[in-house]
């Protein structure tokens, strides 16, 4: 068995005080979110806490790297964990769509089949994620050859999320566009604020846009590049990006559009949501667009 030396893994000695403060940070977020999905019973959001999960044991893992840099477990956990978590995040905002779309009951409007929508975007999610996963555990080597193997594979793995995600931000903005100029009469019903969901979606996939934006320039500088031979990048462009997702997520969570059946579900109230003909007559759909611009 090979024997590591201190930088054959890291160019640097993982410092220990962000890695805590991002232990306690995810551990918390983590919580919150267990704690919404609990209250809501939104279980397509249940990959937000697996998400958080993997976050953590990740810096947990750079923890354990201060004190032991040569550690290969701890740092396959931080080369993996934090790698793959941004796709688990990336699950529950593609079915989050599916779910607006649904419950605005505007499916003429979308750009693809809402029932191919969510399967094809959250298959290619998993498939992004399981190429990751495995460049992350090539990269977790000494061997140069294997380190370069995995650090392509990574690569192919994150130019394919980018593409998947842009794909999504695009067939989310002709719907969003279309559903503004065609006001459905469901939409009358003002606590379906579907706008601001719509909003939370292009944030929360700008954040993790950008986020896989800087691994591929990371990755491509390769072992000896500028982002890999120092530590504050992955907590400004990795870190942060992701506590900011998983806040923004669990603090305008996606239970104000929920359908259910035929009807649209309060999902704070558990009844259904008022129809157009129970609206008293003089309403139109400025008064309701105006109701949504609040």
């Amino acid at each position: 068995m090979v024997q590591l030396e201190p930088g054959d893994l890291y160019k640097y000695t993982p410092a220990l005080v962000p890695a805590i403060i991002a232990i306690i940070v995810f551990t918390i977020l983590t919580v919150l979110h267990t704690y919404r999905i609990i209250k809501a019973k939104l279980l397509f959001c249940l990959p937000f806490i697996f998400g958080g999960l993997l976050e953590t044991i990740g810096y947990v893992g750079r923890a354990i790297g201060h004190d032991n840099p040569v550690s290969l477990p701890a740092y396959i956990l931080q080369s993996i964990f934090v790698l793959v978590a941004p796709a688990l995040f990336a699950a529950s905002i593609y079915m989050t769509l599916g779910r607006v779309i649904r419950a605005t009951r505007a499916e003429s409007l979308s750009p693809v089949r809402v029932n191919w929508l969510t399967k094809l975007f959250v298959l290619g999610d998993v498939i992004t994620f399981f190429i990751q996963g495995g460049g992350g555990g090539l990269m977790a080597s000494s061997d140069q050859n294997r380190f370069k193997t995995g650090q392509y594979t990574i690569l192919g793995g994150l130019f394919l999320q980018i593409l998947i995600f842009s794909l999504f931000i695009v067939v989310s903005i002709i719907f969003h566009k279309k559903l503004r100029k065609q006001l459905t009469r469901h939409l009358v019903a003002e606590d379906l604020k579907w706008q601001k969901m719509m909003v939370v979606l292009y944030v929360v996939s700008a954040l993790i846009l950008v986020r896989n934006i800087f691994r591929v320039v990371e990755y491509i500088g390769g072992r000896d590049g500028p982002l890999l031979r120092v530590e504050w990048p992955i907590y400004v462009f990795d870190a942060l990006l992701m506590a900011a997702t998983m806040v923004i997520w669990g603090v305008w969570y996606p239970n104000l559009v929920r359908p259910k059946g035929d009807q649209i579900i309060d999902a704070e109230e558990g009844v259904p949501l008022p129809d157009m003909d129970e609206v008293p007559r003089g309403y139109h759909t400025g008064a309701v667009a105006g109701a949504y611009s609040k």
